[in-house]
């Protein structure tokens, strides 16, 4: 052998020595890393992974997936992470809330302007003021109008003198002073004069005199310029342009009229919730500014357009407003029951959901890894208090953070994590059951200091009904519940649900009140 073939052969045998010292080096430190982490898995920053489930071996797995959020030891200690457990709680209602504004009834809103052109001399109503129909809203100088009291006023002199020629012009004929031609004429004159009347007082009516006061013109009344402006319904003045001095013309706004004895409230409804509401569905509708009231009113109409920026359409709601609590621009929300039948729910804390675009979502500590944490959406049903029913997205007994779930979703946020998995809405089915039993239908009715909530529901009849009735507080004198034309009466324990049960008979509504009969409800029978 050679010296170059020597130097060639040591060299690679140097070459593979080092390679087997680095194979053996990374094995060393992948058995260190797996000792102190765990085993490992093949999962990247916002990857997905199982979703969360409790502790508990018997725990059902979920079936929906996550997004993963890292959060350090320290930055959960400055956030205030807080965890709680999920509790189960009975049966919720699958209800589909959207947002909302007040908005007037547009068949019940006028906007008022003159008839004539001219001056405005007086205004008299305020803005906010209440009018009724008919009031004076405003004086209007017109030259056109008095022109026109003029016309009329010569017109009816012309024909009174007419009146008095034709009938002498009658008698000559009938002696035989004048031809029949001579009286054919003045017939016609006469004719033309009543027809020149008839346009006069037909102008004055267009331009707002009544029949009454038509009458009152003539010789010795004068022909006036004044001309007064009516409110053509009761209401509110919500907007008022005139002023004294304003030069106005027929279609120049004097002030507008809304009747606020009932509203609209305009709810936007995102697209994939159209197959839950239609003309007709019941809604609730609750405002920020009175926390107790709640009203009832049913969809109107839907706007057949989708708006292309939100994915959403307006929904229009009409409630009642006696009172006129609702003002015009408030902000409201609209609550849609969903479909007839119960399901399970579980309880967790109101703090604990956060909103990600258009979804509700949760976190929960990631069972594989106490650094991270798993966001689930989640799907809503009742509010009670502190608590929200979950109607599916989690099971009970699993882990979710109750406080500082803000703080985790501005993580989410700052790295820009993907959207939230959808989670199916659960379909509605009957609970296993023998083959005779018979459906039922149920409802939640809260009894508060200000009375039922909601106060109207609607059942369908001969189905067995069971409304589930629970005072929260004591600042009521709601500690009874009746229904007169049943014969029932309960008393109202505080924070424990009273079960009334009852089959309706259909075409007969059912009215429920207080033991006081203070605070009332009704139920329609379908």
């Amino acid at each position: 052998m050679t010296t170059e073939s020597l130097v060639s052969v040591r060299r690679s045998v140097l070459i593979g020595a080092g390679a087997g010292l680095l194979a053996i080096g990374a094995g060393a430190g992948y058995v260190a890393f797996a000792a102190a982490h765990g085993p490992a898995r093949p999962m990247t920053v916002g990857s997905t992974v199982p979703a969360m489930s409790a502790p508990a071996a018997d725990q059902a797995p979920a079936t929906a997936a996550a997004i993963v959020v890292p959060m350090s030891p320290e930055a959960r200690t400055r956030a205030g992470i807080v965890l709680a457990r999920v509790t189960s709680g009975g049966t919720g209602t699958a209800l589909l809330r959207a947002p909302g504004v007040i908005a007037p009834n547009a068949y019940k809103r006028v906007v008022v302007t003159p008839v004539v052109g001219g001056r405005v001399v007086r205004v008299f109503p305020e803005l906010g003021a209440r009018v009724v129909r008919g009031q004076t809203i405003a004086q209007i100088y017109s030259p056109e109008l008095a022109e026109a009291r003029a016309g009329y006023v010569s017109a009816r002199a012309a024909l009174g003198a007419h009146d008095r020629e034709l009938g002498r012009t009658t008698k000559l004929v009938e002696i035989g002073s004048a031809s029949r031609e001579e009286l054919e004429r003045v017939e016609a004159e006469h004719t033309g004069r009543r027809a020149a009347l008839e346009s006069a007082s037909a102008r004055l009516r267009l331009l707002g005199l009544s029949n009454g006061a038509i009458e009152q013109l003539g010789a010795g009344h004068g022909a006036g310029a004044t001309l007064d402006v009516p409110a053509p319904l009761t209401g509110v003045v919500t907007e008022r342009p005139a002023n004294v001095g304003l030069n106005v013309d027929a279609s120049t706004p004097l002030a507008t009229i809304v009747d606020l004895s009932s509203v609209w409230v305009v709810a936007d409804v995102y697209e994939r919730d159209f197959s839950r509401i239609r003309v007709g569905t019941a809604a609730t509708i609750t405002t920020p500014a009175y926390p107790g009231l709640a009203l009832v009113g049913r969809v109107s109409y839907i706007d057949p357009q989708v708006s292309p920026e939100t994915r959403t359409a307006k929904a229009r709601i009409e409630v009642p407003n006696p009172r006129q609590d609702l003002r015009l621009g408030m902000l409201a929300e609209a609550s849609f029951a969903g479909p007839a039948g119960s399901r399970a729910a579980v309880q967790i804390p109101r703090s604990a959901v956060q909103q990600v675009a258009d979804r509700s979502v949760v976190y929960g500590v990631s069972p594989a890894n106490d650094r991270e944490f798993l966001e689930r959406s989640v799907q809503l049903g009742e509010v009670t208090g502190n608590t929200v029913s979950v109607l599916s997205g989690l099971e009970p007994g699993a882990t979710v953070v109750a406080d500082g779930s803000f703080h985790v979703r501005a993580e989410r946020e700052r790295l820009g994590l993907g959207a939230p998995v959808p989670v199916p809405a659960p379909a509605v089915t009957a609970a296993p059951a023998a083959a005779s039993a018979a459906p039922e239908q149920t409802a939640r009715i809260m009894v508060t200091k200000d009375g039922f909530i909601p106060a109207q529901l609607t059942l369908k009849g001969g189905t067995l009904a069971k409304l589930t009735f629970v005072r929260t507080t004591n600042e009521t004198c709601a500690t009874e519940v009746a229904l007169p034309s049943l014969k029932i009466k309960r008393p109202l324990p505080l924070n424990q649900p009273v079960v009334i049960e009852f089959t309706p008979a259909t075409g007969h509504d059912i009215e429920f009140a207080c033991g006081m009969a203070m605070f009332k409800g009704a139920i329609v029978v379908e």
